[in-house]
């Protein structure tokens, strides 16, 4: 499934009974999402404030023609959660949930690659994702991101997703999508998905791409824009000051044998034509410049 949210996403939330899914699936269906269902086999017939609720995804994708999942399900419950969501028929499974183990998201990726290709999976240990102004699927707040294009976000770190979309908003520059793909080492949808649909999608006419350290997606990223992105890039790394060997927020953002350096990542990047900011306001004001002249 696509990357972009619209009128026609139709959301389950597994975990809507719960306090985290609750506050988060109420908000994005003022949001104006379409948040048709929730999940919970305990509290099958039951409705979170007129969303009803049913035994599975599977249930749900029946009753309400859903689409889309979103996962707040505690880290040990995700892996079933995962394969609940395709095995019910979903398009997208956006997992919030953080701290799941790594052998697991091995397991599940691999699996709905496999046997599952037209499933995309978003996290876990992501923010999600929001199409301004058409709907909001996680954790992002939907007030600091303005509408109508022409910017595309990505990003692995989700505090910095919200900067950046913030700093364009301040800006009065729209996004068409954001997405926070998670800093887990096992991202079930990578910068190259994001900057693919980018360049695709005729309403994004520029893409902010926001990596960090740790492992080698920001250098292949860099590679996949020289060789395949037409549309203005900026960017921002985080962590230039970080030591080799000490996990910087996110299980994937360590260091390890001098390679994936802050500075390493910034070189590919500009290497491939990208203009790089060295903190994320800059990286906002290239981005402003690069809007200024389309």
């Amino acid at each position: 499934m696509s990357i972009f949210l619209d009128e026609n996403s139709k959301v389950v939330y597994q975990g809507l009974t719960g306090s985290q899914g609750r506050y988060y699936g109420l908000l994005n269906k003022e949001y104006g999402t379409n948040v048709v269902a929730g999940t919970n086999p305990k509290k099958a017939g039951t409705d979170v404030e007129g969303i009803p609720v049913y035994a599975t995804v599977g249930d749900a994708v029946e009753a309400t023609g859903a689409n889309v999942s979103c996962i707040f399900i505690p880290a040990a419950g995700v892996k079933s959660a995962v394969m609940e969501a395709a095995e019910g028929g979903v398009e997208l499974i956006v997992a919030i949930t953080e701290g799941v183990p790594a052998h697991d998201e091995a397991w599940f990726f691999n699996k709905l690659q496999r046997d599952y290709p037209d499933v995309r999976l978003l996290g876990p240990n992501c923010p999600g994702l929001i199409s301004p102004g058409k709907a909001n699927v996680g954790i992002t707040a939907g007030h600091i991101a303005k509408a109508g294009g022409p910017v595309g976000i990505v990003s692995r770190s989700g505090t910095l997703t919200y900067q950046a979309l913030y700093e364009l908003q301040q800006k009065d520059i729209g996004v068409t999508t954001c997405v926070g793909i998670g800093g887990d080492p096992v991202p079930g949808t990578s910068f190259i998905d994001c900057l693919a649909a980018f360049e695709e999608d005729p309403d994004t006419k520029a893409i902010m791409m926001i990596g960090e350290i740790g492992g080698s997606a920001e250098e292949e990223a860099a590679q996949f824009i020289k060789d395949n992105v037409t549309k203005p890039v900026s960017s921002y790394v985080a962590g230039v000051t970080a030591p080799p060997g000490k996990k910087m927020g996110h299980a994937g953002a360590i260091v390890s044998g001098g390679k994936g350096t802050a500075d390493a990542k910034m070189e590919a990047l500009r290497d491939a034509g990208v203009k790089v900011g060295l903190n994320p306001t800059e990286a906002g004001e290239l981005m402003a410049e690069i809007v200024a002249g389309l």
